[in-house]
């Protein structure tokens, strides 16, 4: 496969080049050693692509999650407290998750809430998450999951890796895309999400 098109947010690919070019060169290699022929597995029903042979997310998911495992990328969790006082919360973020539930209770929440999110791969604070499922979890991706992580000093740059549209009309119905998701980010402003983000999107 191959990286057909980026989107640059809050100079996020200036700030892979400058600080971590080694780990940009890993991704790129991850990326173009993924034969996308292999996958097309999924036999579809709908409508218009009866009987096609479509590319199947799972099993795509399954090549670069091997890939990106090899090269000493994990899975990265990160935990956390819940308060809607804005002024504890703002507060809250630089400390550990036990240190924010002591500091809860502390300023009278009586029983706060814990939770977590977790990304596909971390390595030297760079996140990657690899997004061949619904638009609504590309969303999650952009406008919550990066930033709580960058917020919470886990990460200095989110990347995303979608399927252009060309690759797209090859997946199930439904699949978010690159060029959709960048218009969304775009629409937003210069400054939303207050992340540093690149976008890639990659196509056979």
């Amino acid at each position: 496969m191959k990286i057909a098109q980026k989107y640059s947010h809050l100079n996020g690919e200036e700030y892979l080049i400058v600080h971590h070019n080694d780990l940009y060169e890993e991704i790129k290699k991850v990326i173009e050693s993924i034969d996308s022929d292999k996958f097309r597995t999924k036999i579809s029903k709908e409508k218009k692509k009866v009987g096609n042979a479509l590319l199947s997310p799972i099993e795509l998911n399954k090549a670069f999650n091997d890939a990106f495992n090899k090269l000493g990328w994990n899975e990265s969790r990160y935990n956390y407290y819940i308060t809607l006082d804005r002024e504890l919360m703002e507060q809250s973020i630089p400390m550990t998750a036990k240190e924010q539930k002591e500091f809860f209770i502390e300023n009278g929440e009586q029983e706060p809430i814990y939770s977590y999110n977790q990304t596909d791969f971390v390595k030297d604070k760079i996140a990657v998450e690899i997004q061949f499922g619904k638009y609504a979890f590309v969303a999650f991706d952009l406008f919550v999951k990066h930033m709580l992580f960058y917020s919470g000093g886990k990460i200095n740059l989110g990347i995303e890796i979608l399927p252009t549209k060309k690759m797209q009309s090859q997946m199930s119905s439904g699949v978010a895309y690159y060029e959709g998701e960048v218009y969304n980010v775009m629409r937003q402003g210069r400054n939303s999400p207050p992340v540093p983000l690149l976008i890639l999107g990659i196509e056979p």
